[in-house]
């Protein structure tokens, strides 16, 4: 009877051994598969080499930012809306062949370019606009209507 203790706890020992074994057959498999392809370098090595890479990725990656950000900066002062209005200026001549065409960035700023066509020839005018006001001449209607048609964009 004083041996009664011994078989349960060599079978609770052995259950224990089991277990330990799955786990460390899990954790060298796990170690493996991280090392695949490694050959004569140690972990020490390949860690501090993905740590190198990060450092680097995280340096190219800041560079990106800022460089998207100037793009983005620079991109708002690129004509992004257009407005095009054909009109007859003349009521004596057939067709809407003038045209007043407005090329504005993202603050209204840029240029409208008007063609007045007449049967002696097409006059070309072009005008500075300035956050949708023109500074130094008077705007047309049609050329307002172009400002306001490309605003909506």
């Amino acid at each position: 009877m004083p041996y009664d203790f011994i078989l349960p706890s060599f079978a609770f020992l052995f259950l224990c051994i089991v277990v330990l074994a799955v786990l460390m057959w899990q954790l060298s498999s796990h170690y493996n598969k991280l090392t695949k392809g490694i050959t004569e370098k140690s972990l020490k090595a390949v860690l501090e080499n993905i740590l190198k890479q990060v450092d680097v990725s995280r340096k190219d990656i800041d560079y990106l930012k800022s460089w998207c950000d100037t793009i983005e900066k620079d991109g708002r002062l690129h004509i992004q809306k257009v407005g095009l209005v054909r009109f007859n200026p003349f009521k004596d001549t057939g067709g809407d062949q003038s045209f007043a065409l407005s090329l504005i960035d993202e603050s209204d700023t840029g240029v409208v370019i008007s063609g007045l066509y007449s049967r002696s020839g097409t006059r070309w005018y072009a005008k500075r606009i300035v956050k949708g006001k023109a500074l130094e001449y008077e705007l047309s209607e049609e050329e307002k209507k172009a400002i306001k048609e490309a605003s909506k964009k």
